[in-house]
């Protein structure tokens, strides 16, 4: 049976990872294999310090630590990280890239484009995923960091009430690190994660040469055993299995942040096999020593080991609260994009990579989310309890996006479909029913989270199309628009559309009375592209009155940061008149609550709120703040 267990783990592994696929795009560099380590696989690398532990924890003990149990436990586990992780993610779901940028926003863009119907089931599939994805990014670190510095309380028990205060002041570095950028934090945290999967590697290898029977666990038959003889015990199991697999969906969301290769490689080549090792370690240890189940990862070691393990524990865990953040950067700049969140002030933190961002607002919202949960549930094992909600619905999402793609831009073959839909749908319906039972025992916060983020979504998105409705119902038509004075030099407006006048432009002409003699009203559109090539960057749409006003569409992609100034000799190439140093005006809207019944009051004022303290356009546009005027009006919603 072990032969025969390993040939099956090995032959669906070089299935599942496609080394055809691997040596399509070549080979990357140790570098970036090691930068990826510190951002992408913080999260799914420190799920061993929780997860036996976890899973013998359930209901006061439920599962008792026999080596039937035990075997088919990690057995599932070891068969999650390569049916879940390996062959779902890494050989399909990351091939499903949006021009170099992946995540479900990436992956509901491709799908979105490709059908002329449905469209708003894929879209709504789409902010339903994201929207799980942000409350999993408000666990994990909270999660990660507690389940390490809980590691003091096996040396002195006493330490235990330290766990917080340590726990918060981690964080706080953390969150405030995020600022000096992706390319920083990876290039230091890199190096830690090589050190820590070989420690993984490393615990597991002492603890299997010490009980090679353990190795049996590879072989498949012993977690079906498990389910099919205790159907109930391995539904509860279920519930905190799927905290192995947690952050596989971060290694989609990086593919901008990294390539797809050094990513794909690196899980191959150390975090599968460090991890898998590590699991069955523990698994053999707890045979021989199943009262050792209140902390297997830790009491691995002796006594004396236990500091040094839970220092490279902790930095560890603080790079796997740092591959969610990440994460979320990529999530919301996507969404902010495609018309789903309000403009974001967004740092470009490298020079050489587009994907490297920081987004200030994103940052201390998931602060603020994490603190309060260290602070409320304090300790991993009860907030492990909220953990798999989230994760499980971001898989059926992320699922259910590339069956449709398979289907529509891959053109499968109906069966091949089926069986991808049916495969990973039934495993990751189990799993999602297994968490949904523990909805009233902390799955209510990543629900709560991402209902919040959707309510917020709709709103904006729904919002908007009623701000540019009230403006085309109340602004005057271009044939009204005349000035007894022309003023020389160039006037650049951005306005949303090229139905209406710029309200900076209507206030400009309705109390200066004048116009410049080069008009361009610019609107900034975002592309369903990631990127966009800059001799497409600019369209000239129409010119009126001989050169006076030129209406321009400039296209941007949705891991761009629009830049209108850099912009100007692009513009003069395609023959629109602009001097060295145009002013821009901008409008802003001070929205108040009318009789519209569109929207409930409520909605209309946090759409008011969204809209009032969105970025502003003058850092957004990249606009020269001492050649920019901005023009306030009065709209009633």
């Amino acid at each position: 049976m072990l032969p025969a267990g390993i040939g099956i783990s090995f032959a669906i592994l070089r299935a599942g990872v496609g080394f055809r696929t691997m040596r399509k795009y070549g080979f990357a560099s140790g570098a970036a294999m090691v930068a990826a380590l510190g951002v992408v696989f913080g999260d799914i690398g420190t799920s061993p310090l929780y997860t036996l532990q976890s899973v013998f924890s359930l209901e006061d003990g439920a599962i008792a630590p026999t080596q039937a149990n035990i075997y088919g436990i990690v057995s599932t586990i070891v068969w999650a990280l390569i049916i879940i992780v390996t062959v779902k993610y890494v050989c399909f779901v990351m091939s499903a890239d949006n021009g170099g940028e992946g995540g479900i926003l990436a992956l509901t863009e491709l799908v979105y484009r490709s059908v002329s119907q449905h469209k708003p089931w894929a879209l709504a599939l789409g902010i339903v995923g994201a929207s799980l994805f942000y409350g999993d990014s408000v666990i994990t670190p909270a999660v990660s960091v507690m389940s390490a510095v809980e590691g003091i309380g096996i040396v002195d028990p006493q330490l235990s009430r330290l766990v917080v205060p340590v726990g918060a002041a981690i964080l706080i570095v953390l969150f405030v690190a995020q600022r000096y950028g992706t390319a920083v934090v990876a290039k230091a945290f890199g190096p830690v994660m090589v050190v820590w999967f070989g420690l993984l590697a490393f615990l597991g290898i002492v603890q299997i040469a010490a009980h090679p029977g353990v190795l049996r666990a590879l072989s498949p038959t012993y977690a079906v055993g498990f389910i099919v003889s205790a159907p109930g015990l391995a539904f509860l199991a279920f519930g905190s299995i799927v905290l192995a697999v947690t952050g596989a969906e971060a290694l989609y969301a990086d593919i901008g942040h990294f390539g797809r290769t050094p990513i794909r490689r690196a899980w191959v080549y150390l975090v599968l096999p460090a991890l898998v090792l590590n699991y069955l370690g523990q698994a053999g240890m707890l045979v021989d020593h199943p009262e050792r189940i209140t902390n297997p990862f830790f009491l691995m070691v002796p006594s004396w080991a236990t500091v040094p393990l839970v220092c490279v524990a902790t930095l560890a865990t603080v790079i796997a609260a740092q591959a969610v953040i990440t994460g979320a950067f990529s999530v919301s700049k996507q969404a902010q994009s495609v018309g789903l969140l309000p403009r974001l002030a967004i740092r470009q933190t490298s020079n050489k990579e587009r994907g490297q961002i920081y987004i200030p607002a994103v940052n201390w919202l998931l602060f603020a989310g994490v603190m309060v949960l260290l602070v409320v549930f304090q300790s991993s094992a009860r907030l492990a309890t909220a953990y798999g909600l989230a994760v499980t619905g971001t898989f059926l999402m992320t699922t259910s996006l590339f069956t449709w793609y398979a289907a529509t831009v891959r053109h499968w073959k109906p069966w091949r479909v089926v069986a991808f839909a049916a495969g990973f749908g039934v495993i990751e319906i189990a799993l999602f029913s297994a968490n949904a039972v523990k909805l009233f025992l902390g799955g209510w916060i990543p629900l709560t989270i991402g209902a919040t983020i959707i309510f917020t979504m709709l709103t904006w998105r729904h919002g908007m199309r009623m701000l540019i409705a009230r403006r085309k119902e109340i602004t005057i038509g271009w044939g009204d628009v005349h000035a007894p004075v022309t003023v020389p030099g160039t006037a650049i407006y951005l306005h949303l559309n090229h139905d209406t006048p710029p309200s900076a432009l209507e206030t400009n002409v309705r109390f200066n009375h004048c116009l410049h003699e080069h008009n361009i009203i610019v609107r900034v559109v975002t592309s369903s592209w990631p990127r966009v090539l800059r001799s497409q960057r600019v369209t000239v749409d129409k010119v009126i009155g001989d050169g006076h006003i030129t209406f321009v569409t400039l296209t941007y992609g949705f891991f761009e940061t629009p830049d209108v100034p850099e912009a100007l000799p692009l513009l003069r190439r395609a023959g629109v008149a602009v001097d060295d140093k145009p002013f821009y005006f901008t409008g802003r809207m001070m929205l108040v609550n009318g009789p519209n019944t569109e929207m409930t009051r409520l909605r209309k004022k946090v759409f008011a709120f969204l809209y009032r303290t969105q970025a502003q356009p003058v850092s957004y546009f990249r606009l020269p703040a001492t050649r920019t005027v901005n023009y306030t009006s009065r709209l009633i919603l």
